[in-house]
């Protein structure tokens, strides 16, 4: 549904390659009654989850590929797999040709990886020691580190904190000390989890802005995640949307609109507080003498919606603009809704 044919990507270009990847977790599971504390300790039972499930992945060189999906659809996981945190159950994972955890050493210093609910910070440290650990740590060449510095702390505004403890930065200041942490070493793919979660408005925008202007200048390869679509569709222009651990998705934000429903916002003026009434749109909100539908366009075309307002009532204003983009993803995620296939129960003794 979107995706790049085969034949359109040279083997050269891919730099991120999961075939048939599947991941299994096990959550132990416990009884909330006392009598059974005994049985909890000789008979466990655990709670298995799917989180991938046969996932097949491409990505080519210079994208900008948003992951996308609802809680517990896999997302975290696979940003981990590809950053050597984990590996598969099955299948293989491939980045930048190596094999993300049998290559380890040579492979993660030519990535660069943000989770934004974890620091790479020296918490009583002050940020500027942090990066330097890095550079030693990770033996970046001085000629690189001292080339790579100035501008990640003039682009991302580092230098108003760049001597302060790291326990002192606001959570906007940490983010973009980790995010300038994971460019230090001038990667090759840069993998960010959430890497906006709780910022403000004005700090999200810096940041995006930050790592488009690193892909259009250095041609970065980035993958993302994250639950703000209106982020996501801003800096991406492909979309994987996974669901119960598979691709359910793959391609462009028209593509995702039109496949799933082209939903649309119609408001009408009319002179009175009644609101007309349609069989293909929904009534969301009335004011007076406005009143605010949606429908979906693929389905329903507008002339005969306002047609058949017009027999009803007296039109004297019509306004109809694309739903947000967060709204669409949340039909979409009520319309892959499942009934937790990616999960089983069984015990030690039945498995």
């Amino acid at each position: 549904m979107g995706a790049p044919a085969p034949s359109a990507t040279s083997a050269m270009d891919i730099v991120v390659e999961l075939t048939g990847v599947c991941k299994t977790f096990r959550q132990r599971q416990r009884s909330e009654k006392l009598g059974d504390t005994l049985r909890n300790l000789i008979r466990p039972r655990f709670r298995e989850v799917r989180a991938l499930d046969h996932v097949d992945l491409t990505i080519r060189r210079g994208e900008i590929v948003a992951y996308a999906g609802p809680n517990g659809a896999g997302k975290s996981t696979t940003v981990k797999l590809l950053s050597s945190l984990l590996a598969p159950d099955s299948g293989t994972v491939r980045a930048l040709g190596m094999d993300p955890v049998r290559d380890r050493a040579r492979y993660v210093g030519r990535i660069g990886v943000l989770f934004g609910q974890r620091t790479e910070l020296w918490w009583d440290h002050p940020v500027s020691a942090s990066f330097e650990w890095k550079r030693v740590v990770w033996d970046i060449p001085r000629d690189r580190y001292d080339r790579a510095l100035p501008r990640i702390r003039e682009m991302l505004g580092l230098d108003a904190f760049f001597n302060s403890m790291a326990r002192e930065l606001s959570l906007g200041q940490r983010m973009r000390a980790d995010l300038g942490m994971a460019l230090i070493h001038e990667p090759e793919i840069l993998f960010l989890d959430e890497p906006t979660i709780g910022l403000d408005v004005l700090a999200k925008r810096a940041m995006l802005q930050f790592i488009r202007e690193l892909h259009d200048e250095q041609g970065l390869t980035v993958m993302l995640t994250s639950h703000d679509m209106d982020e996501l569709e801003q800096l991406a222009g492909r979309i994987v949307l996974l669901a119960n651990g598979r691709i359910a998705f793959d391609g462009d934000w028209t593509t995702l609109r039109r496949e799933y429903a082209d939903r649309r916002h119609l408001t009408l003026e009319t002179p009175n507080a009644r609101a007309p009434e349609f069989a293909n749109a929904t009534l969301v909100r009335t004011d007076g003498g406005r009143h605010e539908y949606v429908f979906d366009a693929g389905r329903v075309d507008i002339p005969a919606l306002l047609a058949e307002a017009a027999r009803q009532t007296e039109i004297l204003d019509v306004e109809t603009h694309r739903a947000p983009i967060d709204e669409v993803i949340a039909g979409i995620y009520e319309k892959l809704q499942y009934s937790s296939p990616g999960t089983s129960e069984f015990s030690p003794a039945t498995a």
